[in-house]
């Protein structure tokens, strides 16, 4: 820690955050979770419990005149046996809503995960420290953008002005939930995956439960949203169903029907959109599941279920986005606050052309903003189900 400034050590607590469900204090600090801890019990692999404890869009936000900010944390990264280290992840500190600072903590634990056997080993090491400097010496909202891709113990929040929490911003809150592609895979920093990009283009508070492979229609999650506050509700479902494997047709549709009734329990009239997978073509219309490819030499998926069998119910994208279709029609009839929209108008074969998927499943930082792009256009603009 730089010793040039009195500092303030300010306690990180809840009321300092926003974007999650839960904390928890650990032996090093306070841990945001994105999913609440009933639900977290009932989690039943590594990889969920995992992709919900890393903050994707999780923020603090404090007004303060501070020109100089420091939040120590113990990170804990994610590391795939045989693969390069990751890059450490990105803070990124906005004031007054623009991007003004961003920082990275080396060190920290990590985690590294045998892709083959998906065990995963531990290797525990000390906080470090993010620095922002040189920020405006006037009253300022600052939001700390927490890593999209790490596990963040929140230390200890340091200042060189006292520090207050924010008022609330009055803008509704936006509720989402995804696969990997919404939680931010391959995306730069945190304020750069696409549901962050088009939280700030549709001037909403956003609760990100997008979670790496892990959009499979689980109840607990389900229960999760039903009881979250929330103005505006958005899933997107499919991906993650086909390349998982999970369920054949005939278990899908009530499963849909189940997640959607548990939702509406607590949300009867939220505006409520339901949203199938943008464009992949791997699985469009060969099942999965999906394994990773290294024939050269490096990574890329490939379904590797045989498409003569979508007569016997297994599933692909195009499956589920006709089912997803055929069930929010019926729905609405009698909800009119029901809505679908099909994921290739937020990324289809013209995107796919000038943007292919690095690794045949994941959208690039570029076609990031594209899918922010086109889901503020539709659901925020104009005629849209989120419209003001």
């Amino acid at each position: 820690m730089n010793t040039e400034h009195d500092w303030i050590t300010t306690p990180v607590t809840a009321d300092l955050l926003r974007g999650h469900l839960d904390v928890e204090r650990t032996a090093h600090g306070l841990l945001p979770h994105r999913l609440p801890a009933g639900a977290r019990r009932q989690i039943p692999d590594d990889q969920l419990a995992m992709a919900e404890a890393q903050p994707s869009g999780v923020r603090l936000v404090f007004r303060t005149r501070a020109t100089t900010v420091e939040l120590e944390t113990l990170p804990t990264k994610r590391a795939y046996r045989g693969f390069p280290a990751p890059a450490d992840g990105v803070y990124d500190l906005l004031v007054d809503g623009r991007l003004a600072g961003q920082a990275t903590v080396t060190g920290g634990n990590v985690r590294t995960v045998d892709m083959a056997t998906q065990s995963a080993e531990l290797l525990e090491a000390p906080p470090g420290t993010a620095r922002f400097t040189d920020l405006p010496a006037r009253d300022k909202d600052v939001e700390i953008w927490l890593p999209h891709t790490e596990i963040t113990e929140l230390i200890a929040l340091r200042t060189d002005a006292p520090v207050a929490p924010a008022p609330d911003s009055g803008r509704r809150v936006w509720l989402h939930h995804g696969s990997s592609i919404s939680h931010g895979s391959n995306a730069a920093h945190p304020t750069a995956i696409w549901p962050a990009l088009a939280a700030a283009r549709g001037g909403v508070e956003l609760v990100n439960l997008g979670f790496g492979g892990s959009a499979l229609l689980d109840p607990f999650t389900a229960r999760a949203i039903r009881d979250t506050p929330a103005d505006l509700i958005s899933l997107k479902i499919g991906i993650n169903v086909v390349n998982t494997d999970a369920m054949r047709l005939r278990a899908f549709t009530p499963a849909v029907h189940g997640f959607l009734d548990t939702i509406r329990e607590g949300h009867p009239t939220t505006p409520l959109l339901v949203v199938s997978s943008i464009l992949c073509p791997v699985q469009e219309d060969t099942p999965g599941p999906l394994a990773p490819d290294f024939a050269d030499g490096t990574l890329r998926f490939k379904a590797t279920g045989d498409p003569a069998e979508r007569a016997a119910g297994r599933l692909t994208l195009n499956v589920i986005r006709r089912e997803l279709a055929r069930i929010v029609e019926q729905r609405a009839a009698d909800d009119p606050n029901l809505h679908h929209l099909d994921g290739r108008e937020l990324y289809g074969e013209a995107d796919y052309a000038e943007l292919p998927l690095p690794d045949e499943v994941h959208p690039d930082p570029a076609a990031h903003r594209r899918i922010a792009d086109n889901f503020a256009g539709l659901a925020f603009g104009t005629g849209g189900p989120f419209a003001p």
